[in-house]
């Protein structure tokens, strides 16, 4: 793995969806989700991230430092538990500072637990942090002042071991974090650094729902049960539009590197490739653009960007939309301190 990223992003993204269901709504019988208010239609982010989770357990085999834990069939706290498992007889070491190291070299009667070696302060991680810094307290021969100074130390929880290790070996929990909290072994939560907004259509669309007459007969007991079958639920056709954040601050605390964000890029373009059902139509990518900045914190705001990219309708204005060259897209030009590059 790579060094983090160091460099803030936002990008554009532009998909479309002909005669298919790009994102069921579970409370509406499954129908294409639809802003009741424009009757635009919407794609979640979770729906999104889904696909981008598929490409890289596809691509990646589900084998560490690229595992999925957000993995369809899987359980979430079997992962927690790994990670407990893993580390429940690793060693802890914190930095000693120079003033607290002398003292402390010459000292041996530590907890059981603790201990001092070149690498500095350790605590295993299979004891507790709480009695841990208690039996600190009754240490004999060194000073209060140096006490103090040793339960101080002690600021990495057992907790925030596993949530390392669920970023080191996820990544999709080092991509776009997970709340962790699940099960009797917890790790705790992570905030990721690529977060994406929902896709909205550029237009309204329209949902048809069609019926689907089936030929062959349930059971051989009853030769003449045909008819109708299944129903299918589709936009003719809608061009959506979705934005997402990467921030360079957050990706350091998670591991995020350029190589993770390589292989988010390649995701992006990917991922209805290898999401093709019945329900789903004809869905792609039509456009990535990314905005980046020469900072970590960012050289302008993020909407301002966004605004950058007009799309508008071209041709025959009486006529719904049914293809990608029914727009028009223009995307500003990038300032000194912002690049823009487009992908696709």
């Amino acid at each position: 793995m790579t060094e983090p990223i160091r460099n803030r992003y936002e990008f554009v993204l532009l998909f479309d969806v002909k005669n298919g269901n790009p994102n069921g709504d579970p409370d509406a019988g499954n129908l294409p989700r639809i802003d009741p208010e424009t009757g635009k239609g919407i794609v979640t982010d979770v729906c999104i991230k889904r696909k981008i989770r598929n490409y890289i357990d596809l691509l990646k085999n589900n084998e560490a430092p690229y595992e999925i834990h957000v993995r369809e069939g899987a359980f979430l706290s079997e992962n927690h538990k790994r990670a407990h498992l893993t580390l429940d007889q690793e060693k802890l070491y914190i930095h000693v500072p120079n003033d607290l190291r002398k003292e402390l070299e010459n000292f041996k009667d530590y907890p059981a637990g603790v201990g001092f070696e070149n690498e500095g302060i350790y605590l295993s991680l299979n004891v507790d942090l709480n009695r841990a810094k208690q039996d600190v307290a009754r240490l004999k021969g060194i000073s209060d002042a140096a006490k103090a100074k040793l339960k101080e130390l002690f600021v990495d929880t057992k907790e925030v071991m596993d949530k390392k290790w669920m970023c080191k070996n996820f990544y999709d929990v080092r991509t776009f974090g997970s709340v962790m909290s699940t099960g009797d072994k917890t790790c705790g939560q992570v905030r990721g650094p690529v977060q994406l907004g929902f896709g909205t259509s550029i237009d309204s669309i329209l949902s048809l729902d069609i019926s689907m007459f089936r030929t062959a007969a349930v059971n051989v007991d009853k030769p003449e049960d045909k008819g109708l079958g299944a129903r299918k639920s589709i936009v003719p056709y809608g061009l959506y539009r979705t934005h997402g954040f990467i921030s360079a601050p957050l990706a350091k605390q998670t591991g995020f590197s350029e190589g993770d964000l390589d292989l988010f890029w390649e995701s992006l373009l990917n991922m209805f490739d290898h999401d093709r059902s019945a329900s789903r139509g004809e869905m792609a990518i039509r456009k990535l653009i990314v905005f980046k900045h020469n900072s970590e914190i960012g050289n302008a705001p993020a909407h301002q960007l966004f605004e950058s990219v007009k799309i508008e309708r071209i041709g025959d204005r009486e006529k719904p939309p049914r293809a990608f060259s029914d727009y028009k897209v223009t995307i500003g030009k990038g300032t000194e301190n912002v690049q823009i590059i487009e992908k696709l």
